[in-house]
């Protein structure tokens, strides 16, 4: 097993994680623009290029086990890329094998800057919410809870726009 396998590997890892980033990106404006359907579709693609990143993580461990045992090496799963580019020999290879793992981070990088961002949207999102329904039912009363019949106090309502009662 040459140093190629690996680098096809982790070509296909970086076009999936970038294929990622573009659906972080439009999951951003559907955010923004509350667009829940759509929300739901890009959902389900990036769950579709997780497993497919699951798939080709594995493969890159395979590729790593072999290339350790052409060299003498025994196969060790926490090896990573970083530590198969000291013990690749030929300049061209280190190179290549260095700028895809360069290229993989990057992507990872923004990868997670974005999620984060669409993160605090959706945190901002649920405390509008959350705050629209106490507008219009009141505040949250205790009464949800079993309290002593005799200790409870007489009067005690949410004082929003809609009676929850009728």
């Amino acid at each position: 097993m040459s140093v190629q396998g690996l680098l096809q590997t982790m070509s296909k890892l970086i076009q999936v994680h970038i294929s990622l980033l573009e659906l972080a990106e439009q999951k951003t404006n559907i955010l923004v623009h509350n667009q829940v359907d759509k929300l739901n579709q890009i959902v389900n693609k990036e769950t579709s290029s997780m497993k497919q990143i699951t798939i080709l993580d594995l493969q890159r461990i395979e590729d790593i086990s072999a290339l350790l045992l052409e060299r003498g090496y025994k196969p060790n799963p926490k090896i990573t890329v970083g530590d198969i580019i000291k013990l690749v020999v030929k300049a061209e290879d280190k190179k290549l094998l260095s700028d895809a793992q360069k290229q993989l981070l990057g992507t990872i990088d923004q990868l997670r800057e974005k999620n984060q961002l669409n993160q605090k949207l959706i945190e901002h999102s649920l405390a509008f919410i959350e705050y629209s329904m106490d507008l219009v039912l009141g505040p949250p009363d205790d009464g949800v809870t079993y309290q002593n019949p005799s200790h409870q106090q007489q009067g005690l309502k949410r004082n929003g726009m809609f009676d929850s009662r009728a």
